[in-house]
């Protein structure tokens, strides 16, 4: 399973998903730290969950950071996170 899709596979267990897209966007870095051949070290993510309600910002990129895990997060170089209820 990609990279993108075990990010998915997560946010969509974690929370109530309204709208999710998964990018990877590691072409746009070759070139550049943490790129690596194949792609899925940089990623953009958009998450449209009702969870997110009364939640600071920091607070939402803690929830994804803690729903994808340890092990996923420390295999990604870049995550750009777009959320909102």
């Amino acid at each position: 399973m990609s990279r993108a899709d075990q990010i998915e596979a997560r946010l969509r267990a974690a929370f109530t998903v309204h709208e999710l897209s998964v990018r990877d966007d590691s072409e746009s870095h070759r070139g550049h730290a943490g790129y690596q051949d194949g792609g899925e070290s940089h990623f953009h993510v958009m998450l449209r969950s009702p969870d997110f309600a009364g939640q600071s910002r920091i607070a939402r990129h803690r929830a994804v950071h803690q729903a994808l895990g340890a092990d996923l997060v420390a295999q990604i170089h870049a995550l750009a996170l777009d959320l909102d209820t």
